[in-house]
Parts: structure tokens; C-alpha cells; sequence
């Protein structure tokens, strides 16, 4: 399970990059919601691989 977590960002970014694109921003102007994206999936991974080592 674990290693599809990287699909997630990816798809979060894809969406984010999308809705820029069609609302006619820049990606320059957008980064602040990469940002945002990188750091929520970190901690969602991060939480998860800590339950993981905890629960074993």
C-alpha cells in the first residue's frame, strides 16, 4: 500500500495544474497550492508509516 502512496501528490498536482490552467493563472502564481499539496500528502504519509511501525 505504501508504495502507491506517491500517486496521490501527483494527482493532487495534476488537479491543482489543471484548475490553474483553466482559470487562466500562471503556475508562477499557483505555487503556493503546490506547496500546500506537497505538505498535506507529507504528513498523510508520514502519519501512515508511523502506524504502521507502531502497530507492529
Amino acid at each position: 500500500m505504501i508504495k502507491f502512496f506517491f500517486i496521490l501528490p501527483i494527482l493532487m498536482s495534476a488537479i491543482w495544474w489543471w484548475y490553474l490552467d483553466n482559470h487562466g493563472y500562471s503556475l508562477k502564481e499557483g505555487i503556493k497550492g503546490f506547496t500546500y499539496i506537497l505538505i498535506f500528502n507529507a504528513v498523510i504519509i508520514l502519519f501512515f508509516t508511523t502506524m504502521i511501525y507502531v502497530t507492529r
